[in-house]
């Protein structure tokens, strides 16, 4: 294996865990904005507040790694992504900030406010559309580049379907991945009102994801066929990952072994993902950037290998360390802590 699907690899593993803690991140937040505006903020809100309270603040690592990662690896990426996401990572910057500060707010103010809890909710639908902008973008034919200028085709995007098939199915993923771990981590509380509202919302966001999914891969036939083919080549990669999302489905809906549920549902993620990953190869930007002709020299992509396998490792035992003092403590989540 080379140096460079080295490097991608373990830039994909911190992309999808990424997508799996800004997943229950987001949606959470939006969960909470929901229940409170029906009325039933008083049955999820304080599970919500204890699994957003120790988490939130390291959801973002995993990105920070991604996007440091991608640049150092292929210095290409920071010329095109850089110059065409230009106003919509800006814009996911600002929904950031603006999400973090109204966490603060809504949590440690003196007083709760509906407005605080609306921007912290809709920041967490709109983060993960304005960053999707860059899978659409990376299928091609979206992007000019003119005398050195790399300008975005801002009219050819918002009317693309591929685009908004993208955007739907992040939102749906997320709600669903965010709506799993919760039916699981009122479990672990005990708290069964909670529960029951919270394994009602996943089974509800099962059935959008997969039409999402299905959509996407139509829209990404007529968009990309060359992509499109080579994940059909891998069907096998996809088979596993629908099985995980049956299996995962039916133990939500018989009411049953919820962490196994969770974890079916990782599973299915992460096969979709890497499938998707490798499906795409060689192409990060079709025909802008190729893996093998944009990586950085040798010993740095070596270097850089190196300090992102330990930062890997690092974090992981963290993150571990975490969840056990907080997230998976029995006495924590049933808020005895």
């Amino acid at each position: 294996m080379s140096y460079e699907v080295i490097g991608i690899t373990v830039l994909w593993l911190f992309l999808y865990g990424y997508l799996i803690i800004a997943s229950i991140d987001f949606g959470a937040g939006f969960f909470a904005y929901y229940a409170k505006v029906t009325k039933r903020d008083h049955l999820i809100n304080q599970i919500i507040s204890r699994y957003l309270s120790p988490v939130w603040e390291v959801t973002n690592v995993f990105l920070v790694f991604f996007f440091v990662g991608i640049v150092g690896f292929f210095p290409k990426s920071a010329y095109y992504f850089g110059s065409a996401l230009l106003v919509p990572a800006s814009f996911a910057i600002i929904l950031l900030a603006i999400r973090g500060s109204f966490y603060a707010f809504e949590n440690y103010g003196s007083k709760q406010s509906n407005v605080y809890m609306f921007l912290y909710g809709a920041t967490g639908l709109f983060i993960p559309a304005s960053l999707s902008t860059a899978l659409t973008i990376s299928e091609g034919g979206f992007i000019t580049e003119e005398n050195g200028v790399v300008s975005l085709k801002y009219a050819e995007l918002f009317t693309s379907p591929l685009s908004w098939s993208i955007v739907a199915l992040a939102i749906t993923a997320l709600l669903f991945i965010s709506a799993s771990f919760l039916t699981y981590y009122a479990s672990r509380a005990n708290d069964n009102k909670a529960l029951a509202l919270v394994r009602k919302w996943a089974l509800f966001w099962a059935t959008p994801t997969i039409i999402m999914a299905l959509t996407t891969m139509i829209a990404l036939s007529q968009r990309n066929e060359r992509h499109f083919q080579n994940m059909l080549d891998l069907w096998w990669v996809f088979g596993i990952s629908i099985a995980c999302f049956l299996i995962g489905l039916g133990l939500l809906y018989i009411g049953r072994n919820y962490g196994s549920a969770f974890i079916a549902i990782m599973l299915q993620f992460f096969f979709a993902f890497f499938g998707y990953g490798i499906a795409k190869y060689p192409y990060l930007l079709d025909p802008y950037i190729h893996i093998e002709d944009s990586v950085t020299s040798e010993s740095m992509a070596i270097a850089l290998i190196i300090a992102f396998i330990g930062g890997l490792l690092l974090l992981i035992p963290s993150l571990i360390l975490l969840m056990r003092l907080f997230l998976f403590n029995a006495d924590y989540a049933k808020g005895k802590k």
